[in-house]
């Protein structure tokens, strides 16, 4: 061994022994598997975490001078305006399967007081029930369909507009032609408006209209001006029409479920002193009851 080799020798130390390596790699793997110090601890929570936080109602303290977490956004109820209500039956009316059957049915009920009668959709024969007749079913013959002042036959509710403004010049036009009357005097302007106005809700109410032509009688009536809604009740949604009319509409079915006026089976027209107005259902049916 020369001078350099017998330095290297003192000054480099043997390599350790295997059992020492053994050891020492063990301490190591249990430290960087072990949970880190207390005092390491992070104080932030994450993002995710902090919104699962709060989710669960755990309060969570910002730090000073950190921003204040926004406010969650509050649920607003949506307020639906009387013209809103009638768009919306209009939309599900126009949607609606066209329907049909042997006797048109309708059903009015207003306090304790109701009738019902059942027209022939083959010939316009009709038949009655209700107080004056013991609730006994009885024939009264032929009976025209009524749009208040109007008498039409089941093919002219089925030819009618199926457009607003198509149907409003229609009704308009037939009531100008019109031999009804007031009090035994003619219809005036203001009577054909008034009349108009009612023959619309009975389109919507106690006519065999098609579903497209109720449709447009609804967004007739909407394009009144002052229509509003007065709230949510049994059947539907509660409006005031202009001149004092009712109705109770129900916007998820497109129909109308109560009404102030309707034009019984003789004609003329009963104005519903209770202000719910009186329940009405109107529908097709093949049967007429024993």
């Amino acid at each position: 061994m020369n001078d350099l080799e017998a330095l290297r020798a003192a000054l480099i130390p043997d390599e350790p022994a295997q059992d020492v390596v053994d050891r020492s790699r063990h301490r190591l793997q249990n430290r960087m598997l072990g949970a880190p110090p207390k005092r390491f601890r992070p104080l932030v929570l994450g993002a995710g975490l902090a919104a699962a936080a709060v989710a669960a109602g755990v309060v969570v303290a910002t730090l000073p001078g950190a921003p204040a977490p926004a406010a969650p956004p509050q649920a607003v109820a949506p307020v639906d305006t009387g013209q809103q209500v009638l768009l919306a039956a209009a939309t599900v009316a126009a949607k609606a399967p066209a329907e049909s059957g042997t006797y048109w049915h309708v059903k009015i009920s207003a306090g304790k007081s109701g009738l019902e009668y059942w027209t022939a959709a083959a010939d316009g024969h009709q038949w009655y029930r209700g107080a004056k007749s013991g609730d006994q079913l009885e024939s009264v013959g032929l009976q025209p369909f009524r749009l208040v002042a109007l008498e039409v036959t089941l093919d002219q509710i089925r030819a009618l507009p199926t457009e607003p403004t198509a149907l409003r010049d229609w009704i308009v036009n037939a009531l100008k032609r019109s031999d009804a009357k007031v009090s035994m005097h003619p219809l005036m302007p203001k009577d054909r408006e008034q009349a108009l106005l009612q023959s619309l809700i009975s389109l919507v109410s106690t006519v065999p209209a098609a579903p497209d032509v109720r449709a447009a009688a609804f967004r007739a009536i909407a394009a009144y001006p002052g229509v509003r809604a007065l709230g949510a009740v049994s059947g539907g949604q509660a409006l005031l029409l202009p001149l004092g009319e009712r109705l109770v509409v129900d916007p998820a079915t497109g129909r109308v479920n109560a009404t102030s006026t309707y034009v019984p089976p003789n004609g003329g027209l009963v104005h519903v002193a209770d202000p719910q107005g009186a329940a009405i259902t109107a529908e097709w049916t093949d049967k007429l009851p024993k």
